[in-house]
């Protein structure tokens, strides 16, 4: 018999896992609470006379996972039109250099170069390459290996609004270990950090990775409306799971007996599903709430942005913790001649900002952006929250995930970003994985791919 399997949650954890488990012959049905499937990767909003997504704007492409469920999925993948980054300073915005690795140079001169950094900040970074590499095998924050390898200064003003950005997090609370494995493993195989991005440079050099980021042409959105498509009526939108165990779901309106339940739906609406049943870790793992703020700019400002993708702030001295230029990064003959601009507000520490009024949030963002960049005041903006949307990584994560899979009820699953990583390479790949978990457990024969 087909083993039939419910998937809690519509996002692209949940869609690609569905995906990938009625490619191999099991029958799964995908229960969305709200009236749309994509979770983050939403459906575009108005900002006057533009749809703009509101969702990540890309897939990390040097990890195959997110590259290979679009091909799966019959889908072009385009690079973005600019490349590079700029850091906020108070002296206007500075750009990274070119080819680093999370932000850290490769060699002495480089970070003789660091910009943003001060000379005494520059010459207290490079004692990494003296240090005496930690070998007590104890689990770190971010903050904690940075500061203690390249000092504070690089840390709060050059490497911490890349990394810790990317996570809506604070350096000094996030793990190290799972959020940026690639800096333990330099420091525990090179011996200092620098040395590490000088051998990932190289590497990089040797292997012609190609763009760092991918995107459908239309947007993010068109790929889990590729998932959905695949899937078609087996994607229930609308659909309020209310109990998941025991080899049946429960919904709003009815029930389903079911071989396996996958919760793709966020730690703690997990928890809440499985009650008594429920491992205790699942409540540990706390999420913070993010907003995105669009600004769409008048005829003739195109030229305005300078030719990267965008900026970090340092904590504190902006209202945005970032800022990416739509209209270089992705072109659209949609946008003429406009700049178009999403600023990211809120994250850990700074959610307040998320309680202010809409025209507060704009305006801030606005005026910031007009002291580093020839930019008037905005014809048309937005702001879009995301409450609770972003989990946090921190100290003890990947042990907390390991004892909440292993504390879970047989045939129940978790996948998604509070266990598995935040970028949809990452998603893609924990779906496929999990999907492989869920056909061992139910004995279903697995078919090939057509």
């Amino acid at each position: 018999m087909t083993a039939r399997v419910a998937i809690v949650g519509g996002g692209v954890a949940g869609l690609a896992t569905a995906f990938h488990l009625h490619r191999a012959g099991a029958d799964p049905v995908v229960f969305e609470r709200e009236g749309t499937y994509g979770g983050v990767v939403a459906p575009p909003v108005e900002v006057g006379d533009l749809a703009l997504e509101p969702g990540p704007d890309s897939l990390a492409a040097r990890k195959p996972w997110g590259v290979d469920l679009c091909h799966d999925l019959g889908l072009t993948l385009l690079a973005p039109g600019a490349s590079g980054a700029f850091l906020w300073t108070d002296t206007g915005l500075v750009s990274y250099l070119a080819g680093t690795a999370f932000g850290i140079p490769g060699d002495v001169g480089d970070v003789l170069r660091w910009p943003g950094v001060s000379r005494r900040g520059r010459v207290r970074a490079l004692a990494d390459l003296l240090k005496r590499k930690r070998r007590d095998g104890v689990e770190e924050t971010l903050g904690e290996l940075l500061r203690r390898r390249l000092g504070d200064e690089a840390t709060d003003r050059a490497i911490a609004p890349l990394l810790a950005g990317l996570h809506a997090g604070d350096v000094d609370r996030l793990s190290a270990s799972a959020t940026f494995p690639e800096l333990v493993t330099w420091e525990r195989t090179q011996g200092s950090l620098i040395r590490g991005a000088q051998a990932a440079q190289r590497s990089a050099r040797n292997a012609e990775p190609g763009p760092m980021f991918l995107r459908p042409p239309t947007g993010m959105r068109e790929l889990v409306d590729a998932l959905a498509d695949a899937l078609g009526e087996r994607v229930r939108t609308g659909a309020e799971v209310t109990h998941a165990g025991d080899h049946e779901v429960r919904f709003v309106g009815g029930s389903e007996p079911v071989e396996a339940v996958v919760l793709a739906c966020g730690a703690g609406a997990a928890s809440a599903l499985l009650g008594t049943a429920a491992p205790g870790g699942l409540s540990a793992i706390r999420s913070v709430s993010t907003g995105l703020v669009f600004l769409v700019y008048p005829s003739g400002t195109a030229d305005a942005l300078t030719g990267g993708t965008g900026f970090v702030v340092p904590r504190g001295e902006a209202p945005m913790t970032a800022a990416t230029f739509v209209s270089r990064k992705w072109p659209d003959e949609r946008f003429a001649d406009r700049a178009v601009v999403r600023c990211y507000v809120g994250g850990a520490g700074d959610e307040d900002v998320l309680h202010a009024p809409d025209e507060e949030i704009v305006e801030a963002c606005a005026r910031h952006l007009g002291a580093v960049l020839d930019l008037p005041g905005p014809t048309a903006s937005r702001v879009h929250r995301w409450w609770r949307a972003m989990p946090q990584y921190e100290v003890g994560h990947l042990d907390r995930v390991r004892g909440i899979r292993e504390a879970l009820p047989p045939g129940i699953f978790v996948v998604g970003s509070a266990f598995d990583g935040v970028g949809v390479s990452d998603l893609a790949r924990a779906a496929e994985e999990t999907a492989a978990q869920v056909l061992a457990h139910t004995g279903a024969p697995r078919k090939e791919p057509a």
